[in-house]
């Protein structure tokens, strides 16, 4: 019998090998399962920057056009120089939550959980230019560059608001099926919710601020974090009961699912690998490699550390961001509150591929 030793330089070539052979072989899928979990590492750690405090964060997002991170981070937006490796500065924001950048109007947006309204601020500056009064519970943020609108979702009244990024109005208040958690717009006017109390999708048309589809997820408990492949059409949710559903963005349909690490808050699609990406509060990040648009091949978890939920990437190195803080026991007795993190202890961690030159 030959042995095979797959390594760092070797990875991507044998990787190759297998979805050419998937095409030919039916059984192929398991070969690509079984030498994936023997394959060189997938990512390092190259960097680990501290944030500081608060010891509270939620969402993280990456802007293409200054490489800068920005991290809600409970009291603030923490921003980040990803090429530096420095804190920029931050971003006043009262129960920062969901963020979004808006290279084109030199703008971002924040929710604000305690004051119930959406923050504008100056992406050079990052001076707040605008509040605008808005929902409670205030989640997820997202941009849609087809409508020029920023989308905001409310958990508890079931909703998501609409603000029209050249005026800074709001443009109208959509009432959904049930409580959102975070969404994905696909760049030519339709933007994807996860349905967290219902085990839903709810699909908005951005242009007439309308529900055009709604689409069960079989299995799934309380779908959190949500990802796009916009080229393949593919729609991909992650589930707390450690499932990821891959769905068609035409008509809803369940094409496969996959799993997935515990603890999955959100989701990433890595465009230039074909990578669907799970950060779990467990402390692994789990990696799926998309052969075509129907098949996926569960990939060796990635170590990260516990309590690194969230996560953002840029899709032009592949390079994974993620917040975790050191966890320690608070109450041993608890069932909810045992564990808390130590104060000062939040940090930025940077994944690199592990196929590409470190930078």
């Amino acid at each position: 019998m030959m042995l095979i030793k797959l390594t760092a330089a070797g990875i991507s070539l044998v990787l190759a090998n297998l979805s050419s052979a998937a095409a030919a072989d039916p059984l192929s899928d398991a070969a690509q399962t079984n030498a994936a979990q023997t394959a060189a590492p997938l990512y390092r750690m190259s960097q680990s920057i501290a944030l500081g405090s608060p010891d509270r964060w939620d969402y993280l997002t990456w802007d293409q056009a200054s490489h800068r991170v920005f991290v809600a981070h409970q009291s603030t937006l923490t921003v980040v120089d990803a090429d530096r490796g420095t804190l920029v500065g931050q971003v006043p924001v009262a129960g920062a939550n969901g963020i979004a950048i808006v290279p084109s109007y030199h703008k971002g947006y924040a929710g604000s959980r305690e004051n119930h309204a959406i923050d504008v601020f100056d992406l050079a500056s990052l001076r707040v230019l605008k509040q605008i009064p808005s929902d409670e519970d205030t989640d997820a943020v997202v941009y849609d560059a087809a409508s020029e609108r920023v989308f905001v979702m409310h958990g508890d009244p079931k909703a998501a608001t609409a603000v029209d990024v050249r005026s800074d109005t709001i443009a109208a208040r959509i009432e959904l099926g049930g409580e959102p958690e975070y969404a994905a717009a696909d760049g030519a006017g339709k933007l994807y919710v996860n349905i967290t109390d219902r085990g839903m999708v709810q699909r908005i048309d951005t242009r007439s601020l309308r529900v055009d589809a709604t689409w069960p997820l079989p299995g799934c408990e309380r779908p959190h974090g949500i990802a796009l492949d916009v080229a393949a059409g593919r729609l991909f949710s992650g589930c707390v009961n450690q499932r990821l559903l891959v769905l068609d963005t035409r008509d809803g349909r369940v094409v496969a699912q996959l799993p997935i690490g515990s603890g999955s808050d959100a989701l990433r699609f890595d465009p230039k690998r074909r990578w669907v990406l799970s950060s779990n509060g467990a402390g692994t990040l789990s990696v799926i490699r998309e052969t075509d648009p129907d098949r996926y091949v569960p990939m060796p978890d990635v170590p990260t550390e516990p309590s690194a939920r969230t996560m953002a990437i840029d899709p032009e190195t592949g390079k994974v961001f993620l917040v975790a803080g050191e966890r320690i026991e608070q109450d041993p007795a608890a069932t909810r509150k045992r564990y808390g993190i130590r104060p000062g202890s939040v940090r930025l961690l940077v994944l690199q591929p592990a196929d590409t030159k470190h930078r």
